[in-house]
């Protein structure tokens, strides 16, 4: 009989082995099946189609829609764009240290944001700068070129060895005459450290805006730095920071954890995408109260440093739930220089949540509600969730927004008002001090309006929508009469909107001059003056007894 058992689960076990093997065989089967298809199919286009085809547009057009059905991460990168990607990771590249954007009503590229203490603003050019030429070569769009071609032109042109000199000419807004400035590139590293600062007398604040490499050193300087002037707690700001490196999350959480303990793992398709990474080194500060400030543009490595601390009770998030990215990606190179950043695994926190969002839609986020999500307990046994990015502690709720100021956040009108400011007075107030007067804001409006500059009110989008809905339904004839009253309420008002939400506006435009001075950490230390979640993280800090209760009370199900 036991021979006969024995038999059997031979069979058993062969026959599973022979369905799976039956399953890759089909798999690859269909993989090789539908490469033959499509390269049969564009030789046929390419021989007899009616006009000649561009192959390197057709063909990276269907890669990149193929990778877009996928996840919003994995990218093609071709031979002419593999810098972006290092530059991407890494934080450095070879340049004047400046952003750079086309402004389609000039055909041309400007200088856009010129980094603090690099080459361009050493070199004297300012935000707005219209860019002629360079070494001698002019650059204006022509009607053929896609502007992301033309803009990659003038990228390519500023860039170049370190201690190479090239001349650049622009014309600045407001003058006559075309400007030369002579610029020696330089390596550039961009910052990750925005703004380090003491609040109070006993508070620290350090802004991150990435992990790029050496990200977890220079805070640790900041931190030290801000010990020596007295700093007993500590506000880490990540809001708005959409990651980067990982191993440089792993070594910034070890400066408030113990060594040896899990910060994150991976688990991938193989066996080499999955991976168990804890802390390598001795703690900088293990007892300093610590409120990390998170938003939706709290993403990648910056939710790992959230939700690691979180895990283990060591600080206190605070603000909105953040955007969900717990995917890895990892760089592949593929034939001719190109490159492939490719989705291998999923990233997991201390607890064992995945903080990869539940789906997307429209190439947004969707996250689960606490009362869908599974359950998992932090060090101190705090009952924490799964479902899409890190929710916070202690929810700070965001202020409501018209359009009107969505609109003019993105506008050329206001980056040019703060350009035509930049170009008028040589020196403003420092950014704490800076403010524009009462006739200054009436110019502003008035420049507005000269521009044309132009926004969506909701309510009217709304109305025409319920329109619709009435219409479908039948009741639009006979509610016409209210439609039209409610609509002549609705009309838009410019002068109103602009005095309603004047505080608003005066606050946005005076952070944009303040940083076309001041750079970004000008416009950070700007915005800390009105910052209702940095208030709410100070007050949190200054009550020892809320802070504690908080890192040890369960959190409820929602």
């Amino acid at each position: 009989m036991k021979y006969v058992l024995f038999f059997l689960l031979t069979l058993s076990a062969a026959s599973a082995n022979g369905q799976k093997m039956s399953a890759t065989g089909r798999h690859n089967f269909e993989t090789s099946k539908h490469l033959d298809i499509f390269n049969s199919l564009y030789r046929d286009l390419d021989l007899y189609y009616v006009d000649t085809l561009d192959a390197k547009k057709n063909i990276e057009n269907a890669l990149l829609y193929m990778l877009s059905q996928l996840d919003p991460y994995t990218t093609y990168y071709s031979n002419d764009n593999t810098e972006e990607l290092k530059q991407m990771a890494t934080g450095k590249y070879a340049g004047i240290g400046s952003l750079i954007s086309f402004r389609n009503d000039l055909g041309r590229c400007i200088i856009s944001d010129p980094y603090r203490d690099m080459p361009a603003a050493e070199a004297g050019l300012r935000l707005g700068d219209i860019i002629l030429s360079i070494d001698g070569k002019e650059f204006a769009k022509t009607d053929k070129q896609e502007a992301a071609d033309f803009s990659s032109s003038v990228s390519e042109a500023l860039r170049g060895l370190p201690g190479t000199t090239l001349e650049v000419r622009v014309r600045r807004p407001g003058t006559d005459k075309p400007l030369t400035f002579k610029i020696t590139r330089r390596t550039i590293t961009i910052p990750s450290v925005t703004l380090s600062e003491m609040l109070t007398d006993s508070t620290g604040y350090i802004a991150l805006n990435g992990f790029t490499e050496n990200t977890a050193r220079d805070v640790r300087l900041a931190l030290v730095a801000l010990k020596q002037q007295g700093a007993r707690r500590l506000i880490l700001d990540l809001r708005g920071n959409g990651g980067g490196l990982m191993g440089e999350a792993i070594q910034l959480v070890n400066l408030f954890i113990p060594r040896g303990k899990e910060v994150v793992s991976t688990r991938g398709k193989v066996k080499e995408s999955t991976a168990t990474y804890k802390t390598q080194a001795e703690p900088l500060d293990l007892e300093m109260p610590v409120v990390v400030l998170t938003d939706f543009g709290t993403a990648s490595a910056a939710e790992i440093t959230a939700g690691a601390l979180q895990d283990y009770d060591r600080a206190v998030v605070m603000g909105r739930r953040t955007y969900g990215k717990g995917l890895v990606q990892e760089p592949r190179e593929l034939p001719y220089g190109t490159m492939l950043k490719l989705t291998t695994s999923k990233y997991y926190i201390p607890s064992g949540r995945c903080i990869q969002a539940y789906k997307f839609e429209d190439g947004r986020p969707v996250h689960r509600p606490d009362s869908l999500a599974d359950e998992f307990t932090t060090a101190a046994g705090r009952i924490v969730y799964d479902g899409g990015g890190i929710a916070p502690d202690v929810e700070v709720a965001l202020d409501s927004m018209p359009n009107l100021l969505l609109y003019l956040a993105a506008s050329d009108e206001l980056f040019d008002y703060a350009v035509r400011y930049r170009n008028t007075h040589d020196t403003i107030a420092s950014p704490t001090d800076f403010s524009l007067t009462e006739t200054e804001y009436a110019q502003f409006r008035a420049f507005l309006k000269e521009k044309n500059f132009t926004y969506d009110r909701q309510s009217a989008r709304l109305l025409e929508t319920l329109r619709k809905v009435a219409q479908r339904e039948g009741y639009a004839e006979e509610a016409q009469t209210e439609f039209n009253a409610l609509e002549a309420k609705l009309t838009h008002n410019e002068d109103f909107d602009f005095e309603h939400w004047k505080n608003e506006i005066l606050k946005l435009a005076e952070q944009t001059i303040v940083a076309a001075y001041y750079y970004d950490e000008g416009a950070a230390r700007y915005l800390l003056k009105t910052d209702k979640d940095v208030k709410a993280a100070v007050e949190l800090l200054s009550s020892k007894e809320n802070y504690g209760q908080i890192l040890s009370s369960p959190r409820k199900r929602k």
